[in-house]
């Protein structure tokens, strides 16, 4: 018997067909001997709906006395699921319960609409579970040290699952979505992508960082820090399949690095089309500049990624950096109207139609040319590189956004991951 955490999306629980067949296969796992904790997502589309009542409403400007009741009312609609679920699961002939976050002390801090777990109080989960119940709770969510209903951000029910699983030292964490695992890269732009059957977290890690979509990052970043297993795998399974079929299929994302995994130099390609850079050119090259542009930058809330400065001529040089295509217009604004007339720069400039294409890899850390494999083949493309950075296992360039898909297909094709190495 093992203690096992399963997740649903929101396209799981999208009708009440769906839920049924959550329910039918949540109750195959007990039947079989496990201890079951289900972390569903609303149901598909009704965050959305909830916040846009909000929106019609709203003031427009984002205070935190609006987030808060933003928080308070798109936690509405996990609640909802987790009833309905635990319903369903009552008309299995399970004995399940219900409970929001802050039922089963899910502690966050008060940054509202994007709080941060800090803890999770695991007494009434563990009662219950030896009592024989299924334990249905909201993902997403949770509430703050003055008991304020507080989200996560959107993805968050990912991470709910896998700090949960953390806090009750399950087994396995099961992440069931609408893909049936981790893929080289986006089957829609590469049709020859792989389903990879392991995958390091380092590896996970990037990917996520780096734009792919499989799992929000936090919850990966829980995953490593506290040593939790997952595993993502297709919802759209019969809900009859085999157990033991299913509980080897999707992804597995792996602490072990074993030698099969070393064979493939890189794992994957990420991509990121929500990019946008901006440049200050002829600031002044002196210590602290770096300092000067980015602390306001930071100040404002404004997520930087690349950086790269240029060499200095005649004592000045070029600064750029990338933001969230949705920061950009506030970036641009804070860096015309304050940081470059602060800085002295000669011009402000932006580009919005750039992305991120990376490659990812442990193998990287003990092969030779592999940047330089993925420069030769950007440039058999005939594609400008515009920004890179590396890592120990990743390796990153900002391209022109009409280049991406070919960019992609490029790379995917050129480290050879539509092979299969267990072949």
């Amino acid at each position: 018997m093992a203690l096992i955490v399963h997740k649903y999306g929101g396209t799981s629980m999208g009708s009440t067909d769906l839920i049924r067949n959550v329910a039918k296969r949540v109750a195959k796992w007990v039947r079989a001997g496990h201890q079951m904790v289900v972390v569903p997502s609303a149901m598909s589309g009704e965050t959305n709906r909830l916040l846009g009542l909000a929106k019609e409403l709203s003031p427009g400007k984002h205070t935190p006395a609006l987030l808060r009741e933003l928080d308070a009312i798109a936690a509405t609609g996990e609640q909802v699921s987790v009833g309905l679920l635990a319903i369903a699961l009552q008309a299995e002939g399970m004995d399940a319960v219900s409970y929001t976050g802050w039922q089963v002390g899910v502690s966050t801090d008060n940054s509202y609409t994007k709080a941060r777990i800090e803890s999770i109080d695991d007494a009434k989960v563990k009662a219950d579970l030896d009592a024989g119940r299924v334990v249905v709770i909201t993902g997403f969510q949770g509430v703050d040290e003055d008991r304020n209903i507080t989200t996560l951000g959107r993805g968050g029910s990912d991470t709910s699952a896998v700090a949960i699983a953390a806090a009750i030292k399950a087994d396995e964490c099961l992440i069931y979505t609408d893909v049936d695992g981790v893929y080289t890269t986006d089957p829609r732009v590469v049709p020859e992508a792989r389903r990879m059957s392991t995958i390091s977290f380092e590896e996970m890690l990037e990917m996520a960082s780096l734009g792919s979509k499989v799992l929000q990052i936090r919850s990966v970043e829980f995953a490593g820090k506290y040593r939790v297993p997952m595993r993502v795998l297709s919802s759209f399974t019969p809900w009859d399949i085999d157990i033991e079929e299913e509980a080897k299929s999707g992804t597995l994302i792996t602490f072990e690095e074993d030698e099969q995994m070393e064979q493939a130099v890189v794992s994957g390609i990420a991509f990121n089309r929500d990019e946008a850079k901006v440049t200050l050119l002829g600031v002044p090259d002196k210590p602290g500049i770096a300092f000067q542009i980015l602390g306001p930058v930071a100040d404002a809330n404004i997520d930087v990624d690349v950086i790269i400065q240029n060499v200095s001529q005649d004592g000045k040089t070029d600064f750029s950096f990338t933001v969230h295509r949705n920061d950009y217009q506030r970036a641009m604004e804070l860096l015309e109207k304050v940081v470059g007339p602060a800085v002295q720069a000669a011009k402000v400039t932006g580009d919005q139609r750039i992305c991120k294409v990376s490659i990812v890899g442990i193998g990287m850390r003990s092969h030779v040319g592999v940047a330089s494999k993925m420069f030769r083949s950007l440039s058999e493309e005939g594609i400008n590189i515009q920004m890179i950075t590396t890592s120990e296992i990743k390796t990153s360039v900002v391209i022109d956004e009409k280049y991406m898909e070919l960019a992609v297909r490029a790379l995917h094709r050129a480290f050879d991951l539509d092979q299969d190495i267990e072949a």
